[in-house]
């Protein structure tokens, strides 16, 4: 999960975090299953110009079976642009991540505010039903790079 609220912020009991999920999924022996899919606890995204309220979108990753190393990547600008790349191929994009939308309970009302851009957060990493390892997290600072860009 990238862009989420900071974990002093959430009630004891709410169920997630207002966040940006990106997916890390394996594929079952048959049938497709794509990976670095979007989906959005208590977040909306831009994609096309357009508002994209549904809970998940899927990534055009082909499917990964087996026990293989998938190289994940996501490219965070602030509240500008998010790229997924999964092994080189970049698999999804859109704009504009936002606080708003569902699929998060009890949570603080003052921190949900809907609308509000996203241009920073915590970065969690998480397994819901199945072991997944982390070969290596890195982090690189773009800050530099997209400025220049940006002029």
């Amino acid at each position: 999960m990238i862009h989420c609220q900071p974990p002093a912020t959430m009630h004891k009991n709410q169920d997630f975090p207002i966040s940006i999920e990106v997916q890390l999924l394996g594929g079952d022996s048959t049938g497709e299953r794509t990976t670095c899919n979007l989906c959005t606890p208590g977040t909306n995204v831009e994609m096309d110009g357009k508002l994209v309220t549904q809970h998940c979108v899927n990534s055009t990753s082909k499917t990964f079976r087996g026990d293989q190393w998938v190289r994940a990547e996501v490219v965070v600008l602030g509240d500008s642009v998010v790229k997924h790349i999964a092994n080189g191929d970049t698999v999804l994009v859109y704009q504009k991540p936002q606080i708003g939308g569902g699929n998060v309970t009890d949570y603080d009302p003052a921190v949900k505010k809907d609308g509000q851009l996203l241009s920073s957060g915590y970065i969690s990493l998480q397994s819901e039903s199945h072991p997944v390892e982390f070969r290596k997290v890195e982090i690189i600072d773009l800050e530099k790079e997209y400025r220049k860009k940006k002029k």
